[in-house]
């Protein structure tokens, strides 16, 4: 019998080390290792090209999204920028039109000029359908998306991804693989920034790669070695430390997360709500059948535009503005002035990124603290 999830986060990788006993994966700090005779070694010759605290994590995190194997790097964006690798000159990427703002710009700062070609379609089936051509080589999804949590169907895409050959890539972020593991609904990669959720407490930065394709992991993992851009013993060994209480985090986030948004959406200076456990929320249904849960994040336009933002933030306490997610403390931010500034105005105003729009990461404090916070804010933020 399989184990449960909380018991693969807690063991996968992580047997009791061999010489001393110790429970917890060591960090091990060093940058070389001695060898027998030459090529001769242990199973470790050099930092860059492996360590055992970062194959513990690999490991760790390759069974929590059911997948063969996990390259793991420095950053989230590290590790996109290892994916978008595996694609050449002409070729044509399908990316969600909601999407966050750093892989906006790897993506049009980066690879546009070496030749790739990218479009930005809404997150639906038949979107994606009518952008297709002959050269496009991969579908990048986020979904629940960034800022605005819309949903897309993984398994409706991954169909015609399958059929036309092309890879699908999730970046499963904000959801985690306790709420949903993308590779189980057919998409061929899977991206995350485990600086948020799977690290859980704001005080590591990096990424990961997962897959259950060979040859799809042979050249990331060739990639991570060739380019160095690769996590050190210490920040894999947060990241262990932070996936074993994952589950019970998640629980709580989504909890809190659900509240919040309740409260959000009957507060009359609110103009509008985004969260998929809402009910008239237009990817409800989809999040219903692929994930465990809604998730941790909220996104909410205030009435006021910028200036009733501007005041909103003044005026919040408990809550911390700042960029990132995912830890254990509740964080707010303006996406169109921090995570999403890299995007043309324009674009974010097509996409319905306003200046009144103000997303947030709902942490595991009390929720009546959190709610009673967010009031006093805006009622200082739209007061006449």
């Amino acid at each position: 019998m399989a184990p449960e999830f909380s018991t693969i986060a807690i063991h996968a990788g992580q047997e009791p080390e061999a010489a001393t006993g110790a429970v917890n994966v060591p960090v091990y700090l060093t940058s070389t290792y001695a060898q027998q005779a030459p090529g001769k070694h242990k199973g470790y010759d050099y930092s860059r090209a492996s360590h055992p605290t970062r194959a513990a994590l690999e490991k760790n995190l390759a069974a929590l999204e059911n997948a063969r194997d996990g390259i793991c790097f420095a950053s989230g964006l590290a590790a996109e920028d290892a994916v978008l690798h595996l694609l050449g000159p002409g070729d044509h990427v399908i990316s969600c039109r909601d999407l966050y703002g750093g892989s906006y710009r790897l993506f049009r700062q980066v690879f546009e000029k070496f030749g790739l070609s990218f479009s930005f379609v809404e997150p639906n089936l038949r979107a994606i359908q009518r952008t297709l051509t002959r050269r496009t080589r991969m579908i990048w999804i986020e979904t629940p998306s960034n800022p605005l949590l819309y949903l897309t169907d993984i398994q409706a895409v991954a169909e015609v991804a399958r059929k036309r050959r092309i890879l699908l890539v999730a970046d499963n972020t904000f959801a985690t693989p306790y709420l949903q593991r993308p590779l189980d609904c057919g998409a061929a990669v899977v991206v995350h920034s485990v600086t948020k959720y799977l690290g859980g407490h704001s005080d590591v930065v990096g990424g990961a790669v997962l897959t259950s394709r060979p040859e799809v992991a042979e050249r990331v993992r060739f990639h991570q070695k060739a380019v160095g851009a690769v996590p050190g013993p210490l920040d894999c060994y947060l990241v262990l430390r932070g996936v074993k209480t994952l589950a019970v985090r998640m629980e709580r986030h989504c909890a809190n997360a659900g509240e919040i948004a309740e409260f959000l959406l009957r507060h009359p200076k609110v103009r509008k709500v985004y969260y998929p456990g809402l009910p008239d929320h237009p990817g409800h249904e989809v999040a219903r059948k692929q994930m465990r849960d809604f998730g941790g994040m909220v996104s909410f336009e205030l009435q006021g535009g910028a200036a009733g933002a501007r005041r909103f933030f003044s005026a919040i306490r408990l809550w911390t503005l700042a960029e990132s997610l995912g830890g254990v403390e509740s964080l707010i931010c303006h996406p169109v002035t921090m995570t999403h500034a890299s995007i043309p105005r324009k674009e974010r105003l097509r996409n319905g990124l306003t200046e009144g729009l103000i997303r947030l990461s709902v942490g595991i404090e009390d929720a009546s603290d959190l709610t009673q916070d967010l009031q006093q804010a805006i009622a200082f933020a739209c007061r006449s």
